[in-house]
């Protein structure tokens, strides 16, 4: 954890340098989103889909954890009480965000990522707290050096290449970066603000992780919240895990949002004259003096893309398995690649050059470690899809 906590700020260091071109301080052109940034240094955008099911997959976890922490609560800790429609909960994950979804552009979601924040903290800290409080109950700390059993040595492998595709998922943030640059000297500033944000999100990751296995030990579930590993207080379990609810709503925002300001870019550069495309439609909210504008090619695109991610992640409810399939993925080319690629056109960096050297060793290194916890992760995918 803490090799990918440094890995993410070398990331975000050198992608905060590629804000301004040419000059990454007082450089004239300003990049307003990383597929912007990688369109302009490369040339050409290969096809990147980032997968976001996972916040579609968690959302319905934390509505089904609120009503089985109540029924467990009622109804005692051995009550049959996992038996909700998981599909009925994704499916109203989803319809919030088709709503959601309808958001003009990020810069409009200024309140909902405040909000996110907010609750992020929150539940964070109940994590902790709740961990804490029961290695203390427990009196004593349970687990091992050696992490879960299991059955042969190559189970073992393929578990340790999952939990590393799980926490690649966890830290990079690059996709955003770009879109959040504070005044100038941005780079400087956005510089300082990833070492504090990613020094406070390495501490909690630590602390929920290390207290939770602490407390737990073998048994210690994937979800600390929705998993049950704590049942009481059930009024701040609930309260947890609304908050994770509505951080997620957020979250899926935050990075759909650019998926959909490049694909509307697309289509209205290249439909100029398509009133399906351009033409704007004024809806006025009901009991409410607000009025939303959106286009067909915005209600159209942008349903049908939060209908596909719900879809895969109906098909794969697997939590833990579907982090680390993502975080195989994405990893290495939207935190590594492109802005490696990038700070070398920035930099004017010559081939063969000491510091190019050093930069592609980097980028190798974490391309091999995307293919091991993607591998492990599509394992761990397949065995609990098909046994």
């Amino acid at each position: 954890m803490m090799a990918f906590a440094g890995i993410t700020y070398v990331s975000a260091t050198i992608l905060c340098d590629c804000y301004r071109y040419p000059d990454p301080e007082v450089g004239p052109r300003r990049f307003r989103s990383f597929l912007d940034a990688v369109h302009h240094y490369l040339g050409t955008l290969a096809a990147i889909n980032y997968m976001i099911n996972y916040c579609v997959m968690d959302g319905w976890m934390e509505y089904r954890a609120i009503r089985e922490s109540n029924c467990y609560h009622k109804e005692g800790h051995q009550a049959p009480c996992n038996s909700y429609g998981d599909g009925y909960n994704m499916l109203a994950f989803g319809v919030v965000q088709v709503v959601m979804s309808q958001i003009p552009d990020f810069h409009n979601m200024e309140w909902l990522s405040i909000l996110a924040a907010i609750m992020s903290f929150a539940y964070a800290v109940i994590g902790f707290g709740l961990g804490f409080a029961k290695v203390i109950e427990n009196g004593e700390i349970k687990g091992s050096m050696t992490g879960v059993p299991a059955a042969n040595t190559a189970d073992k492998i393929w578990l340790a290449f999952q939990a590393i595709g799980d926490i690649a998922f966890a830290y990079p943030y690059s996709l955003i970066l770009l879109e959040i640059q504070s005044p100038p000297a941005e780079n400087k500033t956005m510089k300082k603000a990833s070492v504090t944000a990613i020094f406070i999100t390495t501490f909690f990751y630590l602390a929920c992780g290390c207290f939770g296995y602490a407390a737990f030990g073998v048994a210690t579930p994937g979800n600390l919240l929705s998993g049950f590993g704590f049942y009481e207080p059930y009024w701040l379990i609930d309260f947890a895990n609304a908050c994770v609810l509505l951080h997620l709503v957020g979250a899926y925002q935050m990075y759909a949002q650019p998926v959909f300001a490049y694909a509307e870019a697309w289509f209205t550069t290249n439909f100029p004259d398509s009133k399906l495309v351009n033409k704007h439609y004024n809806l006025s909210l009901p009991s409410s003096k607000h009025v939303i504008t959106v286009t067909a090619l915005r209600l159209c695109f942008r349903t049908a893309y939060v209908a596909v991610s719900t879809a895969i992640a109906m098909s794969f409810p697997y939590f833990n398995q579907i982090l680390g399939v993502l975080g195989g993925l994405n990893f290495w080319p939207l935190s590594i690649y492109f802005p490696v690629e990038m700070y070398l056109v920035q930099r004017r960096i010559g081939a063969w050059t000491k510091e190019w050297v050093l930069l592609r060793a980097f980028s190798l290194g974490c391309l091999i470690v995307s293919i091991l916890a993607l591998m492990g992760s599509i394992q761990g995918l397949f065995s609990a899809k098909f046994g």
